[in-house]
């Protein structure tokens, strides 16, 4: 629960710190006071989207920061699972805003995404706003109730598991339908394809070898004559290089004995004949190889040609690529021809997976059918509690063929407040007042349901007012002694004075600002709030006993 907050520049705050205690706590204010601030700030903590406009005008940055008692709630997993700095009884979130539109968050001085927050936030605040009543009209919130009452968190995650890997297999199945009715269609084509490209029986590099022997072939008299005149250069004349180096070696070898170098320079033009020979074998060897032969050159360039013409045919750039395609090719013949055996495989794979949402999907019914009865008897005693006594409650459950991504169940809460009136659907027969009711009673339902450490109610009063008004404030009371932190906004006396705690929110005006101010209240300063409360600015004395009869520092007047 949260056991501090702190705010700094945000809307019309311009600091504020507060301290909140653990039970039923009521904030209560002029309208447009700020109270919707305070939601706001809570929100951002709750990984709500931050705008630059919520920056008090003139500041740089805002700040909100709450410090939570979460030692009883069993948050550790949360803080492990994100590798997240936890002691165990504390946790601090801080949300910074600055005027230029950035934002950080930090769980316990951690920097977090927004989406830890939100997660985190879920878990720690819960705040019902005056729009969440429409909530009750919606399908997907009814069904939420029935699943958090009969504990099917564990089963949800499952089913939600199970449905995904059922509609993959779905998928996967309709592709490979689709990809064989295409592939057959195309099948005779391929098949030509894959005959065309093997009729050449390609070899990887082939084209660049057939290239290089074209051009020598075309070149041939040229290289062949090129290459004997340097082999005669070398070796084939009297002043030949290799004879000239020879002369060099005897001529070394005879001043050896007076000039020792000389020998060792004569070592070294013996390895220049010896790698020169060796050049002059291969220019005889080259030369002799280099014949010009029409018939090779036809055959070449024919070959060469039937290469082109197909690389071109398929926008191949070599042949490695034409080998790649003939295998692609022959892989999607293999395909085609399989093609009834994969499907099979497919279809057992995704009936094999519906089967198993299917049997979930039951488990899930038969818990929201047991939840449905055990809300029904307690959404109708709460209600007689608080005003509608004749108030009559059904969870409609309905099966859809087939199941979707929280089961096969359609979810109908049927209401009537009166006993000569059919039941119908809740969002058609329901007022203000008796949303309202329903809503705090769902509330109290479900919060002796799950562990949530705060929960907030802004204005849950709407339509309600004198007695009922009190008795919801019992509830949320009751609420708040089940080691919960229960605050309500309220515009209700009746409400205000059942609280703890109760905070006023209240703004200030001068020359150049606008300022919103939140404090706790002394008793005294209660016992005039509330006064003010019943009776408008001018508090008259019954105004001050009333309130006082109200926190019970006197009795009832009227008793």
């Amino acid at each position: 629960m949260i056991r501090s907050l702190h705010i700094e520049n945000y809307a019309l705050i311009e600091r504020l710190d507060l301290q909140l205690h653990p039970g039923f706590s009521t904030i209560t204010g002029e309208t447009g006071a700020g109270k919707s601030i305070i939601l706001g700030a809570l929100g951002l903590l709750r990984g709500q989207r931050a705008d630059s406009k919520s920056v008090k005008n003139g500041a740089k940055r805002c700040l909100v920061e709450a410090v939570f008692d979460v030692g009883d709630y069993g948050l550790d997993d949360f803080f492990r699972d994100n590798d997240l700095d936890f002691d165990g009884q504390e946790c601090i979130i801080r949300r910074e805003l600055t005027s230029a539109g950035k934002s950080r968050a930090f769980i316990n001085d951690t920097p977090a995404s927004l989406a830890q927050l939100k997660e985190l936030g879920e878990k720690l605040i819960d705040i019902h706003s005056q729009h969440q009543n429409l909530l009750l009209n919606k399908e997907d919130f009814q069904l939420g109730i029935l699943d958090i009452l009969a504990g099917a968190k564990t089963d949800l995650e499952e089913y939600g598991n199970l449905f995904r890997a059922m509609k993959k297999a779905e998928r996967e199945l309709k592709e490979a339908e689709d990809n064989a009715k295409r592939n057959k269609e195309d099948e005779d084509y391929i098949r030509f394809q894959v005959n065309q490209i093997a009729e050449l029986k390609l070899k990887e590099g082939e084209d660049k070898e057939l290239e290089e022997e074209q051009v020598i072939l075309e070149h041939a008299e040229d290289i062949k004559q090129a290459l004997y005149k340097a082999s005669s250069i070398i070796s084939n004349d009297e002043h030949s290089m290799l004879n000239l180096l020879k002369e060099c070696c005897t001529t070394l070898n005879g001043i050896a004995g007076n000039y020792p170098s000389a020998s060792e320079l004569s070592d070294r033009i013996d390895s220049c004949y010896i790698e020169l020979k060796d050049i002059a074998d291969e220019l005889d060897s080259g030369a002799e190889r280099v014949e010009y032969d029409p018939e090779r050159l036809d055959a070449v360039t024919d070959r060469l040609n039937s290469i082109y013409t197909l690389e071109q045919k398929h926008h191949a750039d070599s042949v490695d690529r034409l080998i790649e395609l003939y295998n692609d090719l022959q892989k999607r013949l293999s395909e085609i021809e399989n093609s009834d055996e994969n499907i099979e495989e497919k279809r057992k794979a995704y009936k094999e997976s519906r089967n198993q949402v299917l049997q979930k999907a039951s488990v899930l019914s038969k818990q929201r059918v047991a939840s449905s009865k055990k809300l029904e008897k307690e959404i109708v005693a709460r209600l007689s509690v608080i005003g509608i006594p004749a108030a009559r409650f059904k969870v409609e459950i309905e099966q859809d063929k087939e199941p979707g991504a929280t089961g096969q169940d359609k979810v109908s809460f049927l209401f009537s407040a009166n006993k000569n009136a059919s039941m119908q659907k809740i969002s058609s027969v329901a007022s203000g007042g008796e949303i309202s009711r329903v809503m705090l009673s769902l509330k109290a339902i479900i919060a002796n349901a799950v562990k949530l450490p705060t929960i907030i109610f802004d204005e849950i009063d709407t339509g309600v007012s004198g007695t009922i008004a009190e008795k919801m404030a019992h509830i949320m009371q009751e609420m708040g002694a089940a080691n919960r932190q229960v605050i309500s906004i309220t515009h209700l006396p009746q409400i205000a004075a059942i609280g703890t705690h109760h905070y006023k929110v209240w703004k200030d005006n001068d020359a150049d600002t606008t300022t919103s101010h939140v404090a706790e209240l002394t008793n005294d300063e209660r016992v005039a709030e509330i006064a003010n409360m019943l009776s408008g600015e001018q508090i008259t004395q019954a105004a001050i006993d009333n309130a006082k009869s109200l926190l019970g520092l006197i009795p009832n007047p009227s008793e």
